[in-house]
């Protein structure tokens, strides 16, 4: 199955979207990383620069979740993340700007207990935004989550409020997808224009929105191009059985075939170790090198583990090929880490 530009456009344009993101994004090439590591030809996708609140790629994916929920005439949206989480912050942010409330639910998924971790980045954010906050104790159980903030919801419900809940769990239609399926469509008309063929796409793999969306839409246009998922929160075995189902769910939403194998979901958790929101050395060389190279701030937690998994993958894959970073945002995470990226790169100017 192969469709056109205006037929995957008009798949999307019949599912409600709030506009909330600054679009298009740019697509940029990063030459001084290229000559650093050797590889024929190296670009960044700027989703950092969508504009809401610090941005991030989570814009794209709330346009959708907003437009669904005021479809149904939400009046209050309801997320869980993690502590730093970059979604319920522009949830946050989302939901000021269209005039909603917002209640946020933060899981305990990385075992910090630093002040800068618990109380700056995402968090200060979260509290300027003027989110209602709860807690849950465990951050690896996604279904006691969504039951418990779909119990807030029901609570609000009681109090005369109209709730609308963005779930964790897969087997809910991904609306959030649909931002990265567009997206897309973006960087394929942006590549045409600069006359560029891009070989590669690297990209962050955790919730799986982002990942699927883009494989699903690049493969519905009959693209080719490699996607290389950089596992941040599951090992690959995990992670490719649920991008398999994303991208299946998205097919079913758009009500059409489902273009991608399981031969197109590629996946590396080389820089996953030891997990979720934790440091290891080549996310730190790598978060240092874009800094200094490029001039790109990555956060450790997604963006920073997915240029590690990019430069691996522009070292490895030789002459000839071009590669794409999708850079997600996430910037005020690198507040919440001060401790351990001030120790790194003190030792490193020293």
């Amino acid at each position: 199955m192969t469709m056109t530009f205006e037929d995957l456009e008009a798949c999307l344009a019949r599912q409600p979207r709030a506009h909330l993101a600054h679009l298009p994004t740019p697509l940029e090439a990063m030459p001084n990383l290229c000559a650093h590591t050797g590889a024929s030809a190296l670009y960044v996708k700027r989703d950092d620069c969508t504009g809401l609140a610090f941005g991030g790629n989570k814009v794209r994916q709330l346009e959708f979740y907003f437009g669904q929920a005021q479809a149904e005439g939400a009046d209050t949206v309801l997320i869980t993340g993690a502590v730093q989480s970059n979604f319920v912050r522009l949830a946050a942010a989302s939901a000021n700007h269209l005039g909603m409330a917002c209640h946020i639910q933060l899981e305990e998924r990385v075992p910090k207990s630093e002040p800068a971790y618990r109380a700056s980045g995402n968090v200060l954010l979260d509290r300027l935004l003027g989110a209602t906050l709860h807690s849950y104790p465990d951050g690896e159980d996604e279904a006691g989550a969504d039951a418990r903030i779909r119990e807030i919801a029901e609570a609000l419900r009681q109090d005369g409020k109209t709730p609308y809940v963005i779930p964790l769990t897969p087997g809910h239609a991904p609306y959030g997808a649909l931002g990265y399926v567009d997206a897309a469509l973006e960087i394929a008309r942006q590549a045409d224009a600069m006359g560029i063929a891009i070989d590669e796409v690297v990209v962050g793999s955790g919730s799986g929105h982002t990942h699927a969306g883009l494989l699903f839409g690049l493969r519905a246009l009959g693209i080719p191009a490699r996607v290389s998922g950089i596992c941040v929160r599951r090992d690959a075995t995990t992670q490719q059985r649920r991008i398999a189902t994303r991208c299946q769910e998205i097919a079913n939403l758009l009500e059409t075939e489902n273009p991608v194998t399981e031969e197109d979901i590629q996946l590396s958790d080389a820089a996953l170790a030891p997990g979720y929101g934790r440091l290891n050395p080549a996310t730190l060389d790598a978060i240092g090198e874009a800094a200094r190279h490029e001039g790109l701030l990555l956060d450790p937690v997604y963006s920073g583990k997915v240029m590690a998994g990019l430069l691996t993958r522009a070292r490895d894959a030789g002459q000839g090929r071009s590669l794409l970073f999708i850079h997600t945002g996430g910037t005020p995470a690198l507040f919440a880490y001060e401790p351990e990226l001030t120790e790194a790169f003190s030792q490193a100017a020293e």
